[in-house]
């Protein structure tokens, strides 16, 4: 028996890194469990035929989360495949770096509309189906009528430079996160947020070769990067219904990237 037997679970930009293992990580707790991507299907296409293998249940659904019929489009077939959605991942993301005062403006809107608005558009749609699904079953029991995760980052809080698009999309989903949390209590949707630090993925290539990730994860405080495979184990542990009195929290996946001690080293501030 999995802590998430039942439950259906709808995971955006699940093709690779953190998506996919968040995906895989909810089929094995027990959830039914829809994988969306946009690009390198095959990736997905993999995990949901081992998942099927296993005798668990997964689909595929294609589409980009920038347009907001999409992904209203995502939670319906989800709901058509599976009879219900219990819990949303929003982790679709884009990143281009560069000086803002130089970004090619057509990354820069890329990167809100995919981020942040593609964030919005989920919560939203997940929201209303879970509002719906209370109100068939007469809106009774004290347990969560659903449960939404937002993926986000340090980049929320720290003013990372040549990221300012990501920096503010980031920002401005763990606020909207909260606000969530707040207006989605009466219905008991809980909604929690995500953060990881460095993590390996293959999305990180897209901005330093592999020897320089290494050298570079050799210095964190950890002294090695995050794996996509722990931040599935933390979102798991927020949709567990173990942790019901969990919403409009943030659980820090780091490996002590953001303490104090670790920001102020070299500063001259005494460890």
């Amino acid at each position: 028996m999995g802590v998430l037997d039942g439950q259906v679970a709808l995971v955006t930009g699940a093709s690779q890194g953190i998506g996919l293992a968040t995906a895989v990580a909810l089929s094995e707790a027990g959830a039914r469990v829809a994988f969306n991507y946009r690009e390198h299907p095959r990736d997905a296409a993999a995990a949901v035929d081992q998942i099927e293998r296993a005798g668990r249940r997964a689909i595929l659904l294609a589409g980009d989360v920038a347009e907001q019929a999409t992904v209203e489009r995502l939670v319906a077939e989800t709901v058509g495949a599976f009879g219900r959605l219990d819990i949303a991942v929003s982790n679709a993301a884009y990143s281009d770096r560069e000086p803002f005062y130089e970004a090619d403006m057509a990354g820069f809107q890329r990167t809100i509309d995919v981020t942040m608005w593609g964030a919005f558009y989920l919560l939203r749609a997940a929201a209303q189906q879970m509002i719906a699904q209370r109100r068939e079953s007469g809106g009774s029991g004290a347990g969560a009528a659903g449960s939404i995760v937002i993926i986000s980052s340090p980049h929320a809080y720290v003013p990372i430079p040549r990221s300012m698009a990501y920096n503010m999309s980031k920002a401005a989903i763990d606020q909207m996160a909260r606000t969530a949390a707040m207006e989605l209590v009466e219905h008991r949707i809980r909604v929690n947020i995500v953060t990881p630090g460095w993590i390996d993925t293959p999305g990180e290539r897209k901005f330093a070769s592999d020897e320089t990730i290494v050298r570079a994860s050799e210095k964190l405080p950890w002294q090695r990067m995050g794996q996509p495979a722990e931040i599935g184990r933390g979102v798991v542990f927020l949709c567990d219904p173990a942790s019901d009195y969990m919403t409009g929290s943030a659980l820090l996946i780091d490996g002590g990237i953001t303490l104090p001690w670790w920001a102020n080293r070299g500063s001259g501030v005494p460890e």
